[in-house]
């Protein structure tokens, strides 16, 4: 059914008007997973209606826990003792199932989570996971493609320090760490807005967290956290992408729910580009007047350019004015959306983690395929300043991330359907 649902999309069209961001994509299923920690009812607001949501129910769901949607909230009830296996056909759709990792090897001393899948950008090995687990005195282990790992007598505060700034890693220790004994300290932590939501969301559970969004997070643990009520932060990479879409399209986009600062380097790029870009009450607004000039980014960790939104500035320098080079520093793999986008006519060479662009006046349509959520994305809005017509396949990757995309575009004057 997937593989048949695809996007056809009719270039030429500025996108003009206005929209609202969702809860971040990256935060929610986060949360979700960090409610295993206390038994009783968590309410998350601001919840983005997309297929992982979904699938993060159904993985709680297993676990024992009551998980009900009521339009963008979610509530969900965590029993005295949850399950603590994570099974391969939920985990392997999306890499975030990992999450339940640290809460269940804190909250019940043991946990099984299948090694996830989820997006075809890259290995990402799950050490510094393990790691940090063992490093808070767990016995962790990989066998027959489960992550097995045990505490029987609870975990007990540590220093860690992390090879790379891993936002997953950050986030299992973080969730481990708070219901230990005594003091973790994770030095050369991830800094994401989406990992200060989940540390905020702890702190109101009763955690004891310093340091959010530095390299430096100090965790003192307690002896048990209680059940809250939290907001999702706003998704960046979303407000991100409808940046980059005003700019291409030479468009004229109000983002209601956007948070500026989230996003300050991709902003300061967009601006070099030509747009116009400016704050409104309660989001951003971007403007286009004239073509792009291209912009050399290297993605990086946060504050960092994120590499989420490499598809969407590679899609912008293939038509910009100029030459650019980008920079994937992240995943190893996220190019594999750069083959696609040749087959629209953009002229692109890469060698190794860099991607050499001629900017183009303009692409044309053609058949093409989505590898991963943003590049699907990225795709969709090279198909909007491509001549003709473009249909891009495997539309569910899109809607992993990107809740109702095709009816946003057409409030904005694109001509987007589904198929």
């Amino acid at each position: 059914m997937a593989s048949l649902d695809r996007f056809r999309v009719v270039g030429g069209a500025r996108l003009h008007g206005e929209v609202g961001v969702t809860g971040a994509k990256n935060s929610v299923l986060k949360l979700m997973a960090a409610s295993l920690l206390a038994s009783g009812t968590t309410t998350i607001t601001n919840v983005p209606e997309i297929a992982d949501v979904e699938i993060m129910s159904d993985l709680l769901t297993r676990l024992g826990c009551t998980v009900v949607h009521n339009g963008s909230t979610v509530t969900i009830d965590v029993p005295a003792q949850p399950g603590h296996r994570a099974d391969y056909d939920l985990v392997r759709k999306m890499r975030a199932s990992i999450n339940v990792l640290g809460p269940l090897v804190a909250r019940i001393g043991q946990a099984e989570v299948a090694l996830p899948g989820g997006d075809a950008i890259g290995s990402r090995g799950l050490d510094f996971h393990i790691k940090g687990l063992e490093t808070l005195g767990a016995k962790a282990h990989i066998e027959h493609g489960y992550v097995i790992a045990e505490a029987p007598h609870g975990l007990v505060g540590a220093a860690i320090e992390l090879d790379f700034p891993s936002v997953g890693a950050t986030e299992n220790i973080m969730t481990a760490a708070v219901l230990a004994t005594g003091v973790t300290t994770i030095d050369n932590a991830a800094r994401e807005p989406d990992l200060v939501d989940l540390g905020e969301f702890l702190i109101s559970m009763g955690a004891n967290i310093q340091g959010l969004g530095t390299p430096l997070i100090t965790i003192t643990g307690v002896a048990q956290l209680n059940p809250t009520t939290h907001a999702t932060i706003p998704d960046r990479i979303i407000t991100g992408t409808w940046a980059f879409a005003a700019a291409m399209t030479l468009g004229d986009i109000t983002i209601h729910g956007a948070r500026a600062k989230d996003l300050e380097l991709p902003l300061e790029k967009l601006a070099s580009a030509g747009a116009i870009i400016t704050t409104t009450a309660d989001g951003i607004r971007v403007r286009m007047d004239s073509r792009p000039q291209a912009i050399d980014v290297s993605t990086l960790p946060y504050p960092g350019f994120p590499t989420d939104l490499l598809p969407m500035v590679i899609a912008l320098n293939s038509i910009a004015d100029g030459h650019s080079l980008v920079t994937e520093n992240v995943f190893e793999s996220r190019f594999m959306f750069v083959n696609e986008l040749s087959r629209l006519g953009a002229q692109i060479s890469v060698d190794g983690h860099h991607a050499s662009i001629d900017g183009v006046a303009e692409l044309s349509g053609a058949p093409v395929e989505a590898t991963d959520i943003r590049a699907g994305a990225g795709l969709i809005l090279a198909a909007l300043v491509s001549d003709g017509e473009t249909t891009i396949d495997q539309a569910f990757h899109v809607d992993r991330g990107y809740p109702n995309f095709a009816e946003q575009l057409c409030s904005l004057g694109a001509k987007v359907s589904r198929e």
